[in-house]
């Protein structure tokens, strides 16, 4: 059985990330989607929304197990004994942090092979952090994501935006 991880903020989750998600999982028997829960930083969403954001904007894959992790990636890998990390790269400032990644992680789990997947063209430029910022000032930004996380980010900063006034 040929299995696989794609860690990830996934806050938001979008269209990019369906996307490296759809595609690693039709290569692979089994992907684990490991959502990071980092208490260093401030996520929108809390994990077990994303989980569930993920899951609403791919709701037919049965071979996609979901998980929220709070440590090194490359732990979840050797305590779940998955041999592949996906990562998805849309251009050269994402393939060097990437890479850099990757040595380190194969430092720490030699048996752990990082593969680049690059992105589809159509969503080069898309990335969670501008979607949030367009998202705050109102901006259309369903291009960018699925209808359930277009849905929870306009229902999120609405709340937001009216605990401001």
């Amino acid at each position: 059985m040929s299995i696989a991880l794609f860690p990830g903020s996934f806050d938001p989750p979008t269209i990019g990330h369906i996307n490296i998600i759809e595609r690693a999982a039709a290569l692979f028997d089994k992907l684990h989607v490991v959502v990071a829960d980092n208490i260093s930083k401030k996520y929108l969403f809390t994990p077990e929304e994303r989980i569930n954001l993920i899951k609403a904007s791919i709701p037919d894959a049965d071979n996609i197990v979901y998980a929220i992790h709070s440590g090194l990636t490359v732990d979840y890998a050797r305590d779940n004994s998955i041999p592949i990390m996906i990562r998805g790269v849309r251009g050269a400032g994402d393939f060097s942090y990437e890479l850099e990644m990757a040595m380190t992680n194969k430092q720490l789990y030699p048996e752990l092979e990082v593969l680049f997947m690059p992105t589809d063209p159509r969503y080069f430029l898309i990335r969670a952090s501008q979607i949030k910022e367009l998202a705050a000032f109102g901006a259309d930004f369903s291009s960018m994501v699925t209808p359930p996380v277009y849905k929870a980010l306009k229902e999120k900063y609405d709340i937001i935006n009216n605990n401001c006034r």
